[in-house]
């Protein structure tokens, strides 16, 4: 195979260039900026061309119409940056190409994800023992543990889900607050679940799931807790509930997205005391880890169970002593995400995650004392990197939300939090500086004048 040394020389400039250009370009494009991308919009072309006119091309007219998500000043969306040594990775296990499905398809991915998922367990100080898979966000992880749940309870009942579907099982009950991430929801639909079937349970003002609230629980029961609410941060109380769930013979499955990486926090890690007690977690890894999107991790304490759900039976797969990651992931052949994970890790280690994630947190505060200084309503406890905000006039919010997204100097966007319309800043980037707070925060006063 012809190597194309012009091609690689050039992806990699450009990279460089666009890495260099982070503080000084807009957060966001212009809508002049947007309206040059329909020049890829083109008729099939007949012939083709070049590798390098084609790369020419995406970045030329591509890369003036990118989001800066990779700078310090985005704080939209709960969006880690990528550390450039998990970008470095993306780039090289591209480069290999490698399926990361059965062992013999690749050793190299199957033995890296091994180590990376065996480091987050430690990490996060899960069970050491749990199973593990990669998967592409918070909505397949969630589905693959809620899955993993479902039959699991089944088989205890005494029920063959893979035998005899879901059309005659018995019901399953899933109970969750009502301050619940949507992409749980999308998650159970996947699975052939109706919102109007699902067990909501009142949150608190924080948006914590009210534990004594909870309805009588049963060992066909999967209750759904938060580690991290999407607006506020805040934990559901996982020592009462998992109890509850314990004695009862139910599930407990934590959604912790972006939350659960506090666990690594060196100040902030007994916000999420309890949360080892569940039996499943989901995290994101493109958000608080700060590597390429297209990552997650759905865990299970009970290993065997995942091979259950999701082990592949065919004649010509061959499985030996190895660890096969397709047995734990709804698909067979998908990319080596977990390489990324495990050049973030091994980069950042424990101390470095911790760092980044105290950092986030501090950060969040300095944003809720510099708003209100201005008059803003900050209105949650700002106990991790979340802080939403209200002004006294909500009509206005609109306008003044739009003027600070088209001063090019940060980005956030509008929310609803308990009947009041606002913002939300997210801060999950390892680049973020105390300069950038303050760049922010003068682009937001500039705003209201």
């Amino acid at each position: 195979m012809e190597f194309n040394q012009p091609l690689y020389d050039y992806v990699v400039s450009a990279a460089k260039s666009f890495e260099q250009s982070l503080d000084l370009r807009p957060v966001t494009p212009s809508a002049e900026t947007e309206k040059t991308l329909d020049y890829f919009r083109e008729p099939l072309p007949v012939q083709g061309s070049t590798p390098l006119d084609v790369i020419k091309m995406l970045n030329e007219v591509g890369e003036p119409g990118v989001v800066s998500s990779r700078g310090g000043r985005y704080y939209g969306f709960v969006t880690g940056a990528a550390l450039p040594v998990s970008v470095a990775a993306n780039w090289l296990a591209a480069s290999w190409d490698q399926n990361a499905g059965p062992y013999v398809l690749s050793p190299t991915a199957a033995v890296v994800e091994e180590v990376a998922g065996d480091w987050v367990l430690e990490l996060l100080d899960l069970p050491r023992d749990s199973g593990f898979g990669f998967v592409t966000g918070a909505t397949m992880a969630s589905f693959t543990a809620l899955s993993t749940a479902r039959l699991s309870l089944y088989k205890k009942s005494g029920y063959d889900l893979k035998a005899d579907g879901i059309r005659n099982a018995p019901k399953i009950r899933f109970i969750m607050s009502e301050e619940i991430h949507p992409t749980i929801i999308i998650g159970l639909q996947y699975m052939g679940y109706g919102k109007n079937e699902l067990e909501f349970v009142p949150a608190d003002d924080q948006g914590r799931m009210i534990a004594e609230k909870m309805p009588m629980l049963d060992d066909m029961s999967i209750v759904i807790c938060q580690a991290g609410n999407v607006n506020s941060g805040s934990f559901d109380p996982f020592d009462a509930i998992c109890a509850k769930a314990k004695e009862a013979g139910s599930w407990v499955h934590v959604d912790g997205a972006f939350g659960g990486w506090i666990r690594a926090s060196k100040t902030r890690s007994h916000l999420a005391k309890g949360m080892e007690h569940a039996d499943s977690w989901s995290v994101d890894c493109h958000k608080w880890l700060n590597i390429p999107h297209d990552s997650a991790i759905a865990i299970v304490r009970n290993r065997r169970a995942m091979l259950e759900t999701f082990g592949v039976v065919a004649p010509y797969l061959v499985t030996g002593e190895k660890r096969d990651p397709d047995h734990y992931t709804p698909e067979l052949s998908r990319r080596a995400r977990g390489i990324e994970v495990w050049a973030a890790l091994k980069h950042l280690g424990r101390e470095g995650m911790g760092d980044l994630l105290d950092r986030c947190c501090n950060h969040a505060q300095k944003f809720a004392d510099g708003l209100s200084k201005m008059g803003f309503k900050v209105l949650n406890d700002v106990v991790i990197n979340q802080v939403v905000v209200t002004m006294d006039d909500e009509s206005k919010l609109d306008n003044f939300i739009s003027r600070v997204q088209q001063s090019g100097k940060t980005w956030f966007g509008p929310t609803n939090w308990h009947g009041r319309k606002g913002f939300r800043i997210s801060v999950s980037s390892y680049v973020t500086t105390d300069e950038d707070v303050e760049i922010a925060l003068t682009a937001i006063r500039k705003a209201l004048n």
